[in-house]
């Protein structure tokens, strides 16, 4: 079920649909990039730059030269903070759009199934923001067990299969029941749950494409939600 679910999220990823949300979150990505951008900036250059320039002797020579250095790595350090700043900003940014993707899933291969309710707006963006929270925590734990030989890329993938596993099939089982009744129901498939969640953990590891895990982790467990549904399903029709 693992790889039938993992294939089809990622058919799924080039569907018309799928792009069309793709698009929508780049695009509020980059906006919201280009705002930290601005915002970063312009409170380095009103309060920073001038504190550090308060330390400086206002004849000497060197100071304009020093100014212009520390405006240059001041620039190249706010980069590298943009850079690191892409994935968790699409990871808010995608959550919002999570029910779009299961919708574009639900309709193209379970048409004749019932169709999931939508979150509203206050919980997706609590779920977009648990999300953040989840991969913000996951890579803290994984980075302070970097240094330990044989240890690093192991806690890496088990922290984050763990939680990545548990937030997705959540959101896609709570789109057919309540928050008490998904968590019974991926407690009850738990090893299931964290196997898939290795498979999304593993995505994540991969640059770029990462960028794409919200996506594809939605896509997944929903098909993979549906998949153990429609088995218990038929092992209770089989029984009675």
């Amino acid at each position: 079920m693992i790889a039938l679910a993992a294939r089809l999220a990622f058919e799924n990823l080039f569907a018309p649909e799928t792009r069309r949300v793709f698009w929508k979150v780049l695009g509020l990505t980059l906006l919201a990039l280009a705002v930290l951008w601005f915002a970063l900036r312009g409170a380095f250059n009103s309060f920073v730059l001038p504190w550090l320039q308060g330390f400086m002797p206002s004849t000497a020579d060197w100071t304009g030269w020093l100014t212009l250095f520390l405006a240059i790595f001041a620039g190249i350090a706010l980069a590298l903070v943009m850079a690191l700043l892409i994935s968790p900003v699409t990871a808010l940014i995608a959550g919002l759009f999570l029910d779009d993707v299961a919708e574009v899933v639900e309709k193209r291969d379970y048409p004749s199934d019932s169709p999931g309710t939508a979150m509203p707006v206050a919980s997706a963006m609590k779920s977009s923001v648990r999300f953040l929270g989840v991969v913000i925590v996951g890579n803290i734990v994984a980075l302070l067990l970097l240094f330990i030989p044989g240890v690093n890329l192991v806690a890496f993938f088990l922290v984050n299969g763990y939680l990545l596993g548990r937030e997705f099939f959540e959101f896609a089982a709570m789109r057919f029941c309540s928050p008490d009744e998904a968590r019974e129901f991926r407690v009850k498939h738990a090893f299931t749950v964290f196997l898939a969640g290795l498979v999304i953990a593993a995505f994540l590891a991969i640059p770029l494409l990462n960028l794409l895990t919200p996506l594809f982790a939605a896509g997944m467990m929903v098909h993979l939600h549906k998949l153990i549904s429609h088995k218990e399903t038929s092992v209770q029709v089989r029984r009675s």
